[in-house]
């Protein structure tokens, strides 16, 4: 009997490490190729990890919450035929290399936060680089980031643990050394939160790790960028009547259903591409102009909760291809298959909000993105016709879209005219169009 190590898979280009969620396979259960053996969490998204052989279980080498880098061996799989002698006594190669591996660890940690010398103490306790990224970003010291208690294997402070952390931060004394900012380099004080009475009727919900870093990603959002909201509102008659006319007939041609997504995104694509200066991201002070126009596009969880996948590459995609593209990923949301990979690299979001029944919203910008489209519902409304002959009141197809900017970098008119250009695009749209 041969063994087969089972590695964490690489996810992401920005995806370094991973958090076990939940075992699917406990040892001596038998395991078929391509059968899910485990679960895994990153900071973007949760996954499951595919056995890439058939076989049985015989060891695991992590538990439930602890923190897996991408490339380690995470279980060994028995499989029959002979060993190769590439995995030959895996356990103990495993443990024999720990120490090493959780030294080279903290360094690569150490390169890709950028830390600088303050970040390594005279502590021996290990944090993952996701975890010290988190530290650094909100100013918290490693004198600080020592009294945090983990909940993970051996104390470990996991992602949720941090996150937890600095959002009860202002209530609990401040361990961190004083540091040599300025006043105006300071950050103001968060004031306490008000006591919450809650009786016996009252339920206690606790949030949900997806919730917990929605919360903190929007919050951070909101600290950020300095939103400002134009909002627009379009005649989408002839988009509404031509995919009447042509829905049937492009899900009997192409097997892909025609909803507005992709006749929405294929309108901010051409937008982006007359206003690039809409499609950046900030770095300190500067600007990054990004040349892909990616696309990322809010969709429901069955919790609840709302992701975001992203489109590559839509400004090169016919309407056939975003078709395909809006309807695999909404579907892969749902039934939560997608990867960390697919909710990466976007450089514009657009949240429909008119899902919902809302016709029209202020939406939060998902950083670090400095813009994001709100899509209200379609309405049918009386509106001013003009014509030749003169106006008259018919009944159009209206909806309302909000668009929210970072007044940072993006000012009014840039804001304005980019969310005029997809209003345009779409009350242009050709009726007569071939689907």
């Amino acid at each position: 009997m041969a063994k087969f190590e089972l590695k964490l898979p690489k996810m992401g280009e920005s995806v370094a490490e991973a958090t076990i969620t939940t075992w699917l396979k406990e040892v001596g259960d038998s395991i078929d190729a391509d059968e899910a053996v485990l679960e895994i969490a990153t900071d973007k998204v949760d996954s499951e990890v595919p056995s890439e052989v058939t076989g049985k279980l015989v060891e695991k080498l992590f538990e439930v919450d602890d923190v897996v880098q991408v490339g380690q061996t995470i279980a060994i799989i028995e499989i029959e035929g002979e060993s190769t002698g590439d995995v030959e006594e895996p356990a103990k190669a495993e443990e024999g290399t720990m120490v090493k591996e959780a030294e080279e660890l903290v360094a690569s940690a150490s390169h890709s936060i950028q830390s600088s010398p303050e970040y390594f103490t005279d502590s021996d306790k290990f944090y993952s680089p996701l975890v010290k990224n988190i530290a650094k970003k909100e100013g918290i010291s490693p004198e600080e980031l020592d009294k945090v208690k983990g909940s993970g294997k051996d104390g470990r402070v996991t992602k949720n643990d941090i996150l937890e952390y600095v959002e009860n931060r202002s209530s609990q004394p401040s361990a961190a050394a004083p540091t040599q900012k300025s006043a105006a380099q300071e950050p103001v004080a968060k004031k306490p939160a008000a006591p919450i009475s809650v009786n016996a009727e009252d339920e206690i919900i606790e949030m949900t790790r997806m919730g917990k870093m929605i919360s903190h990603h929007m919050v951070e959002s909101n600290t950020t960028s300095a939103h400002v909201q134009s909002f627009i509102e379009v005649d989408v008659t002839n988009i509404w009547n031509w995919r009447n006319k042509n829905k049937n007939s492009f899900e009997q041609r192409e097997g892909e259903k025609l909803t507005f997504t992709p006749i929405f995104m294929e309108a901010v694509a051409k937008a982006i591409k007359d206003f690039p200066m809409i499609n950046i991201s900030v770095d300190g002070d500067k600007i990054i102009k990004r040349k892909n126009i990616n696309l990322g596009m809010a969709a429901a969880l069955p919790d609840g909760n709302l992701i975001v996948p992203v489109i590559k590459n839509a400004d090169r995609l016919n309407l056939v291809g975003l078709a395909k593209a809006v309807n695999d990923l909404a579907d892969r949301a749902r039934n939560n298959k997608l990867k960390p990979d697919d909710i990466q690299g976007g450089t514009y979001t657009v949240t429909n909000v008119g899902t919902f029944g809302s016709i029209m919203g202020t939406p939060i910008i998902n950083q670090p993105q400095v813009a994001i489209l709100a899509l209200g519902a379609i309405r049918k409304v009386p509106a001013v016709i003009e014509t030749p002959e003169g106006d008259f009141i018919g009944i159009r197809h209206k909806m309302f879209l909000s668009h929210s900017y970072d007044h940072r970098v993006v000012n009014g008119a840039l804001g304005g005219q980019f969310v005029q250009r997809v209003a345009q695009y779409l009350e242009g749209f050709d009726k007569d169009r071939v689907a």
